[in-house]
C-alpha cells in the first residue's frame, strides 16, 4: 500500500428493488466500511462510495405488479436503503444512484467513447417477442418449466427453485410474463463488448499479476478464463434505462450490468462536483496511477469487476483498474439459502426497529461469522450467544469493572501510575503485540480474524482484573491498587480504539466516558493514552444481555415466513373422479373423544387409539406417528372418523374405523377436530 497515494472503495450497489438484507451486510458492506474506518483511523486518504442499482428488468416486472412506475419503485427502495446504512453506521462519503443525471451523462459518455475507438461489436440474433405486448422479452419477461427440476415458473434467466442459471431457450413451454402468450423469435441488433478480444491480457494481468487475490475470487476468474471468453451484450430492447446514445438505437438502452459499475464512477463525480475544495477532481481517484481501487463484492460478482468491468475501462482507455476484490462467499440464514422473493431473510431496516441502539450487535456477529472463504450461516441462537457470552461477559464485564472500581476507588479519577511488576510487565507485552497482528489481518481482508484478534485485549484486561485482584489489595496497599486501575484503564482506551473499525458505536460512548478528544490508529498499544488525574464520565453499560423471549419472537417471526411460502406455493392435488350422492351417504361420519393415544410398537408410523364414540369404545389405528410425537397430548381432544369402515388387522390390532386428517403443504398431517365440543357420536354432514 506504500504505492499508493489515495484508495476508492467502493461497494457493490444494492439493487432498488427491495431494502437490504444481512446477506448484503456480511457479504459486503460491513467489511467495506470497517476497512475504510481502517484507513480512516491511520489518517490515509480515502473515498468511500455507494449507491442504488436502480435500472433492469426486476424493477419493470415490480413496478407493473404493483401498478406504479418504475421510478416510484427505486425511490422507495433507494430512500430506505440509504437510511437503513445511515442508522446502521455504514460511512459512505456518498450514497447516490443510478437514476441520477450526473450518471446518465457519465455512463452515455463512456459508451460513446468505447464505440468511438471501436470497442464494440453489433450483432444480430433472434430473441423472444411478444407480439400482443409488442416488445421483445428479457430473460426474467420469459417463464416456462425448469428443464432441471420440473419448475413450472423458472424465469429465462434462472430457476429459483433450484438455482440452475438458464438461457430463456431452455426452458419447456416458454411464455411471456407481460400477457402469458407464447412468444415468438425475432431478430434484433444489440452492442457487443467482445470480451474474448480482452482474453489475452486478463489473463496476465489477473492470473500472474495478483496471485495475492482471495483463492474463491481467482479460482472463480481462472475458471472463466479457462472456458474461453465470449463476447458479451451491452444493450438491451427496453423502455427502462439509459438510452444508448448512438444513431439507430431506438429503443434500446444500456445493459444493467454495464450501466450500474459506471455508478461507482458517477457518484464519486458527482460528490467531487459538489465539494472540489474537500475532494478535489474526480478523476485523481478514477484516473491517478497513484490511487489505489478496492471492490467489495459478493461472490455473485465476481465476474462483472474482475473480467467485465476491468475489460469496459481498459477499452475506454483512460481509467485505472481494482488493486483487489476482496469478495465473500454467501451467508445463510438459519440453513436455509437467503431469498428476497421468499422474504427469506432478516432485513436491516426491522432488525434496527426491533434491536434499537443494539447495531453493534449485529455489526459484531457478522463479522465473526463472515463467510471469507465459504458459505456461512446466521442462527439467532448464534446472535445471542456472542452478545451474551462475548459482548456481554467478557468485553462489557471488563469495561464495567474498570470503570466501576475506579469510581469506587478514586471517584473516577484516573489514579497515578505507580512501579510495574514483572506480571504488570508481561500484560503490557501482550496487549502492545496486538496491534501489529490486527493491523496485518485487516491489510488482508481477514475482518472476522482481525475482530477476534482485537477481542484478545478484552481478555487480557480480564484476566489482568482477575488475578490482580484489585478489591482484595485495596485492604493493604493502595498505591498498588492505583497502578492496576491505571493499567486496565489503559487497556480499556486501547479497547476504544481498536474496535472504532468493528463496533464504531459501542468505541464512541467508550471513548467518552473516558474523556478521549482525540484518537488514532497509531495509538493503539500505547499506555498513555489516559493522563492520570483526568476525570472519566459516570460508567454506563456498553452491551446488555438478550433474553430467550426477544429470540422467540425472531424465531417466529421466520417460521410465519416459512409457513407462509409452503401455502403460497402449495398446488392442491387435481380433484378426483366425482362420486354419487349415495355413495357418499353411505360413509357414517362421526365425532368421538380420545380416551388413550399410544406408539404401536415396532411401528414408526402407527398410533394406537381409543376412542369414546357415543354407544362404547372403538380401537382405531391411524399412521400419523411421525406428526405427533406426543401422542398422549390427543387424550381428551375430538376427532372425526369414519365409523363404517371396514374393521382390517393392523400388527396384530383390530382397527375399528379409519381416522380423518388432512395433509399440509408442508407434507404434515393434521388431524381433523371439531372447533368446539360436540356430543360424541354425532354425525358430520
Amino acid at each position: 500500500m506504500t504505492n499508493f497515494k489515495r484508495t476508492t472503495v467502493t461497494s457493490a450497489l444494492p439493487y432498488a428493488n427491495g431494502p437490504v438484507h444481512i446477506g448484503h451486510l456480511a457479504g459486503v458492506y460491513v467489511p467495506a466500511d470497517i476497512y475504510v474506518r481502517y484507513l480512516r483511523l491511520k489518517g490515509e486518504e480515502v473515498l468511500f462510495i455507494g449507491g442504488s442499482d436502480e435500472h433492469g428488468v426486476p424493477i419493470t416486472i415490480k413496478a407493473k405488479k404493483e401498478g406504479v412506475t418504475p421510478q416510484d419503485i427505486v425511490d422507495r427502495y433507494h430512500s430506505i436503503i440509504k437510511k437503513s446504512f445511515e442508522e446502521f453506521g455504514i460511512t459512505f462519503d456518498i450514497y447516490s444512484r443510478t437514476t441520477s443525471k450526473t450518471h446518465r451523462e457519465l455512463a452515455s459518455d463512456i459508451f460513446r467513447t468505447i464505440e468511438g475507438k471501436g470497442g464494440f461489436i453489433e450483432k444480430t440474433n433472434e430473441q423472444y417477442y411478444d407480439e400482443s405486448a409488442q416488445q421483445f422479452l428479457a430473460d426474467r419477461y420469459i417463464t416456462g418449466k425448469c428443464p432441471h427440476c420440473g419448475n413450472e415458473n423458472a424465469y429465462g434467466d434462472q430457476c429459483e427453485s433450484c438455482g440452475t442459471s438458464l438461457s430463456p431457450t431452455d426452458l419447456i413451454n416458454p411464455k411471456s410474463a407481460i400477457s402469458g402468450n407464447v412468444p415468438v423469435m425475432r431478430e434484433t441488433k444489440h452492442w457487443y463488448l467482445p470480451l474474448d478480444q480482452h482474453e489475452a491480457w486478463l489473463r496476465k494481468w489477473i492470473l500472474e499479476d495478483h496471485k495475492e487475490w482471495k483463492a474463491n475470487v481467482y479460482g472463480q476468474c481462472k475458471s472463466w478464463l479457462d472456458m474461453g471468453l465470449q463476447p458479451r451484450a451491452v444493450s438491451r430492447d427496453l423502455d427502462w434505462g439509459i438510452p444508448v446514445p448512438v444513431p439507430g438505437a431506438d429503443g434500446k438502452v444500456l445493459y444493467v450490468w454495464f450501466d450500474a459499475p459506471i455508478g461507482y464512477i458517477s457518484n464519486t463525480k458527482e460528490l467531487c462536483d459538489s465539494q472540489p475544495e474537500k475532494y478535489g477532481p474526480w478523476e485523481k481517484w478514477w484516473k491517478d496511477e497513484d490511487t489505489r481501487l478496492i471492490h467489495f463484492i459478493g461472490k455473485d460478482n465476481i465476474v462483472f469487476h474482475c473480467i467485465v468491468f476491468p475489460a469496459m475501462l481498459k477499452a475506454e482507455g483512460s481509467y485505472i483498474l481494482p488493486d483487489n476484490v476482496p469478495a465473500n462467499e454467501f451467508l445463510n440464514l438459519e440453513g436455509d439459502k437467503i431469498s428476497t422473493s421468499r422474504n427469506w431473510a432478516v432485513w436491516l431496516h426491522e432488525y434496527l426497529e426491533d434491536f434499537p441502539g443494539k447495531q453493534d450487535v449485529l455489526r459484531y456477529v457478522l463479522t465473526a461469522n463472515a463467510p471469507e472463504t465459504k458459505d456461512n450461516d446466521f442462527t439467532w441462537n448464534d446472535f445471542q450467544a456472542r452478545n451474551n457470552n462475548e459482548l456481554v461477559a467478557i468485553f462489557g464485564n471488563f469495561i464495567n469493572r474498570a470503570l466501576v472500581l475506579t469510581q469506587n476507588y478514586y471517584a473516577g479519577i484516573v489514579p497515578a501510575l505507580g512501579p510495574l511488576t514483572d506480571y504488570d510487565k508481561q500484560t503490557l507485552e501482550e496487549f502492545v503485540n496486538v496491534k501489529s497482528e490486527v493491523e496485518k489481518l485487516l491489510n488482508n481482508f481477514r475482518f472476522r480474524d482481525a475482530q477476534k484478534e482485537a477481542m484478545t485485549l478484552a481478555r487480557i484486561g480480564n484476566k489482568y482484573l482477575a488475578d490482580t485482584e484489585p478489591w482484595k489489595v485495596a485492604k493493604i496497599d493502595m498505591d498498588r491498587v492505583a497502578t492496576i486501575m491505571h493499567l486496565s484503564l489503559q487497556i480499556a482506551a486501547n479497547l476504544a480504539i481498536a474496535f472504532e473499525p468493528f463496533l464504531p458505536f459501542t468505541s464512541k460512548k467508550l471513548r467518552t466516558m473516558l474523556g478521549m478528544k482525540s484518537f488514532s490508529w497509531n495509538d493503539l498499544g500505547k499506555i498513555d493514552l489516559l493522563v492520570a488525574g483526568s476525570q472519566l464520565e459516570t460508567p454506563e453499560l456498553l452491551f446488555e444481555k438478550i433474553e430467550d423471549e426477544t429470540m422467540q419472537v425472531q424465531v417466529q417471526k421466520l417460521l410465519d415466513t416459512k409457513i407462509a411460502n409452503e401455502a403460497a406455493n402449495y398446488k392442491a392435488s387435481p380433484v378426483k373422479e366425482n362420486v354419487a350422492f349415495e355413495d357418499f351417504m353411505k360413509m357414517d361420519i362421526r365425532v368421538g373423544t380420545v380416551l388413550s393415544c399410544q406408539k404401536v410398537p415396532k411401528a414408526d408410523k402407527l398410533l394406537q387409539f381409543r376412542i369414546a364414540d357415543g354407544l362404547e369404545e372403538r380401537t382405531i389405528l391411524s399412521g400419523i406417528a411421525q406428526h405427533y410425537p406426543n401422542p398422549e397430548e390427543l387424550v381428551g381432544t375430538q376427532v372425526c372418523f369414519i365409523a363404517n369402515f371396514e374393521p382390517r388387522k393392523l400388527r396384530g390390532i383390530m382397527s375399528e374405523g379409519m381416522i380423518l386428517s388432512a395433509e399440509n403443504s408442508d407434507g404434515k398431517l393434521v388431524l381433523i377436530q371439531p372447533r368446539a365440543v360436540v356430543t360424541n357420536g354425532v354425525e358430520v354432514k
